[in-house]
């Protein structure tokens, strides 16, 4: 079981243009997280220290007993994969297939290996109806699948999301979740970088929120999008659920909209006078 640690990690460009400063973070193996904040917080930046991508000009990137500075990024990247917010960043085969079978195929895995993990990964993100199709002759959204199934047929027991919910609609950002659920019943540590707030407030177990190049906090989606403090410094809002519920004067720090209608009918349940509520929340969800 491999843990992730950042320890008083800071990283320049070249050019001296400081993106982290002082970084410290712990993702435990297993976890389920999301890191949210405003372009030029360091996002991006903190989590190609996890795969080895960039290299911490102060601290250590620890990868349960491997430090990252010690390490080749194609040797970091066989623990952590790492899908790009831009698959056209990532995709350069003929099929869907052949981009998901690289990976694997450089490992030099046997052939049932290899054909057991791309049969896997097309099935858990869908996209084994498109096997033969070219990745470029699909849109942009599905495009991001291809390239989550690459790094997932790669067996990596930590893989990291760039944004994967932007450009998806409902339907994707409904895939998106199942293949989270997947991966986390299957023991995976998941790393994700959204701006999304109500996928982070459904999907995830842990949020940590940087700013201006630091972390701000790191705690469970309740505990995050109820902390006025830290969301007004990021300059991050609540969920829009976790908004109307303010609104309405619903109390009990409501984060999704189960929780704000699970409310509704308890009150109602409870022979509450505020009938209102229950009805507000019918309509508006």
């Amino acid at each position: 079981m491999k843990d992730l640690i950042l320890k008083d990690v800071s990283f320049s460009y070249p050019g001296g243009f400081l993106a982290i400063e002082h970084i410290n973070m712990e993702i435990k193996f297993g976890e389920n997280v999301a890191i949210v904040g405003q372009n030029g917080a360091g996002k991006t930046t903190t989590v190609k220290m996890m795969n080895g991508l960039l290299k911490p000009d102060e601290g250590e990137v620890l990868i349960g007993d491997m430090n990252t500075k010690d390490y080749t990024t194609a040797q970091v990247s066989r623990v952590v994969g790492y899908v790009f917010q831009n698959p056209d960043d990532q995709i350069f085969h003929s099929t869907v297939e052949s981009e998901v079978r690289y990976g694997p195929k450089t490992m030099k895995l046997s052939v049932e290996e290899e054909d057991k993990r791309v049969k896997e990964a097309l099935e858990i993100t869908g996209m084994e109806i498109y096997k033969d199709e070219n990745p470029m002759n699909l849109p942009l959204s599905m495009r991001k699948f291809v390239t989550i199934a690459a790094v997932i047929a790669m067996g990596t027991e930590i893989l990291i999301f760039d944004e994967p919910t932007a450009g998806q609609d409902v339907e994707g950002n409904k895939r998106l979740s199942a293949i989270l659920r997947t991966l986390h019943v299957q023991g995976k540590t998941v790393i994700t970088i959204s701006h999304d707030m109500e996928f982070v407030a459904s999907n995830f177990e842990k949020v940590i929120v940087m700013a201006k190049r630091k972390v701000v906090r790191a705690g469970t989606p309740k505990e995050i999008f109820w902390d006025f403090e830290s969301l007004e410094y990021a300059m991050l809002k609540q969920p829009y659920v976790s908004r109307v519920c303010r609104a309405l004067g619903i109390k009990g720090n409501i984060i999704d909209i189960e929780g704000a209608v699970d409310y509704g009918q308890v009150k109602i349940c409870k022979k509450t006078t505020d009938l209102s509520l229950f009805w507000h929340l019918q309509c508006i969800f």
